[in-house]
C-alpha cells in the first residue's frame, strides 16, 4: 500500500474515530458501514444510483439528514438553505448551493458525522417499535431498506425467518440481485440475508483495524470528557494498527505539529517491534481521534 493510501486511510479514520466521539455511535459499527458501503473510500460512486460518498448517501437521505443535523456540527448555511416540501422531499433553491451539499458527501469528516447521527436517528425508532435493544446488523438494514423497510424486515423475521426477502421486497431484489438471491438462483431467506450483512459488517469492521464487532449489541458511549475517546465496547484498543497508523498521520507535514512532537516521540521509543504497550497504543488513539477532531 503507497504512502498516500495509507495517509487518506488514516485520515478517513480519524474522520469515523471523531464522528464516534461527538456522537456516542459505535465506532466499530461505523467502522464495518464504510468498509462495507465504499471500501472506505470517500470519493466513491455508486453506478445505478445517486449515492456517493464514505458512506453512499444518496441524494434524498443526504439533504434530509443535514437538514436534521447539520446546524450543530458547522453545517447551518446547507441546513438552512434545504427545505422540505409538502410532499416529503427536501430541495435546495439555488442550485449551485445544492451541489456543494450534495459534494459533502465525499468529505469524511461530514459523512461520518452525518452517518453517525443517521444511525442515532435509526436506533432510536427501531428500539421504540421493536422494544429491544438494536444491534449493528439492524442499524445496518435500516440503512439498506430505510427506517420502514428495515422495522418490517426484523418484525417479520421474528416471525417467518425463513420466507423469502425478494418476495417481501421485489424491488430491492431487482436491483439487488446478489443480496436477495443464491449465485444458484435460490431465493435468500430473511434470517440468511440477515446473518450475511452481519458477516460483512463484522468483517469490515476488521479490515479497518477495529478489535470489536460491529454486528452485535450497540453499547452507549456515555459522557466524554473533552480529549477522550473511547471504543464502541469501552476498551481501550491495544491493537500496535492504531499506533503505527498514528505515526504515520503524524510525520506528514498536514498532522505532523509541534504540539504532538513529545507525543510522536514517546510511541517511536516506545513502540515494541511485535506488540505496542497499553499505554502507548492507548495514546496512539487518542491522538489519532484529536488530529481530526
Amino acid at each position: 500500500m503507497s504512502v498516500a493510501s495509507v495517509n487518506n486511510r488514516a485520515g478517513i479514520q480519524t474522520a469515523i474515530a471523531a464522528a464516534s466521539r461527538k456522537t456516542g455511535v459505535d465506532f466499530n459499527y461505523l467502522l464495518g458501514q464504510a468498509q462495507v458501503e465504499s471500501g472506505m473510500r470517500a470519493d466513491a460512486r455508486a453506478g445505478t444510483s445517486s449515492a456517493t460518498g464514505l458512506y453512499q448517501f444518496i441524494e434524498q437521505s443526504w439533504l434530509g439528514v443535514v437538514k436534521d443535523h447539520g446546524g450543530k456540527h458547522g453545517l447551518g448555511w446547507a441546513a438552512d438553505s434545504i427545505k422540505q416540501t409538502s410532499s416529503g422531499r427536501y430541495v435546495v433553491s439555488d442550485p449551485g448551493v445544492r451541489q456543494a451539499i450534495l459534494h459533502l458527501r465525499s468529505d469524511p469528516q461530514a459523512a461520518a458525522i452525518m452517518a453517525a447521527e443517521h444511525a442515532s436517528d435509526n436506533k432510536a425508532a427501531l428500539e421504540d417499535r421493536l422494544g429491544r435493544p438494536t444491534t449493528g446488523t439492524d442499524l445496518y438494514m435500516a440503512h439498506f431498506l430505510g427506517l420502514g423497510g428495515a422495522g418490517k424486515f426484523l418484525d417479520t423475521m421474528a416471525e417467518s425467518p425463513g420466507r423469502t426477502g425478494a418476495s417481501m421486497f421485489p424491488a430491492a431484489a431487482r436491483a439487488n440481485r446478489n443480496i436477495f438471491y443464491a449465485s444458484n438462483g435460490q431465493p435468500r431467506t430473511l434470517s440468511q440475508i440477515y446473518s450475511r450483512f452481519a458477516g460483512k459488517l463484522d468483517s469490515g469492521a476488521a479490515a479497518g483495524g477495529a478489535t470489536g464487532l460491529a454486528s452485535t449489541q450497540l453499547d452507549p458511549l456515555g459522557d466524554f470528557n473533552e480529549g477522550e475517546v473511547v471504543l464502541g465496547n469501552g476498551a481501550v484498543d491495544s491493537d500496535r494498527h492504531w499506533v503505527e497508523t498514528t505515526l504515520a498521520q503524524l510525520n506528514t507535514g498536514k498532522s505532523g505539529n509541534d504540539r504532538f512532537a513529545s507525543q510522536r516521540a514517546t510511541l517511536e521509543r516506545n513502540l515494541d517491534p511485535l506488540r505496542p504497550t497499553p499505554e502507548t497504543a492507548r495514546l496512539a488513539y487518542l491522538m489519532l481521534a484529536n488530529l481530526g477532531a
